[in-house]
């Protein structure tokens, strides 16, 4: 009778595991389960991604996301220097098409984000300046950029005014910033009587107001692509947070700080 019992025991011991294990064949665990994935973004992402950050991690409680960022070309550099990093994202297609014509993105990966506008602020008050004609203005002295070799607003700030044939007569007055969010910083303080910044950086700051959009015809797209990078060390999490951004509840954020997401 104990023989019996034994093997069937036994038996339901057997069939338990074998279920088990089907069920793991069918929903396996992630491979990335406890994966670090780094992202290199633009400065101007930085409130989205704060913000989608808590919310992917409801649902993914074992990938620890960290962001690292800078100015796109800042970030190209250091990724080309070996800085560690899974995905990218940058402010402009120039970077991206930089690493991905050296073969350093994963194919299929590359995404593009979202699109932005380019917008010329003054401190929260200012009346001097009414359009990009009255840059040129002998009382406006100052007027931030961002670096056109680094920064992608900056190099969109110098096509317009090129395209408005206004480059030459205010390059004196230029001041040139590291990122995006220092010309944010410099208008806000007064420091600068004017400055170049992406619509969704205006958008969170009280202190700046819009004068002027520019015109979509007069730079190249703003476009924020973004790919995970070959050197990943997780790549299967890093794939599954870039697939998260291009789903609808990572747009929603981004169309809430301003940017513009297909639908």
């Amino acid at each position: 009778m104990k023989r019996k019992q034994f093997l069937l025991f036994f038996s339901a011991l057997l069939t338990s595991f074998f279920l088990a294990l089907g069920l793991r064949l069918i929903n396996p665990a992630p491979a990335y389960a406890n994966a670090d994935v780094l992202v290199s973004a633009a400065a101007s992402l930085k409130e989205v991604m704060t913000e989608i950050k808590p919310l992917y991690q409801k649902t993914h409680s074992d990938v620890n996301l960290t962001f690292n960022f800078g100015a796109s070309g800042a970030l190209l550099q250091q990724i080309e220097q070996g800085a560690p990093a899974d995905i990218f994202i940058s402010a402009a297609k120039r970077q991206m098409d930089s690493l991905d014509q050296k073969g350093a993105l994963v194919p299929g990966t590359r995404k593009n984000l979202a699109n932005n506008q380019l917008v010329l602020i003054v401190p929260q008050g200012s009346r001097a300046v009414t359009s990009f004609t009255s840059l040129k203005q002998p009382e406006i002295r100052r007027i931030a950029i961002g670096e056109p070799r680094s920064v992608p607003a900056g190099q969109y700030a110098q096509q317009v005014l090129q395209k408005l044939n206004l480059w030459n007569a205010v390059k004196p007055k230029l001041v040139y910033a590291n990122n995006v969010r220092q010309v944010l910083a410099a208008v806000e303080s007064g420091n600068v009587d004017a400055g170049f910044v992406y619509m969704t950086d205006a958008k969170i700051s009280n202190k700046v107001k819009v004068v002027v959009i520019a015109e979509n015809s007069y730079h190249s797209p703003i476009v924020y692509p973004m790919a995970v990078l070959k050197r990943s060390k997780n790549m299967g999490a890093a794939k599954a947070f870039v697939q998260y951004l291009s789903g609808s509840q990572a747009k929603s954020v981004l169309r809430k700080y301003g940017f513009i997401v297909s639908n």
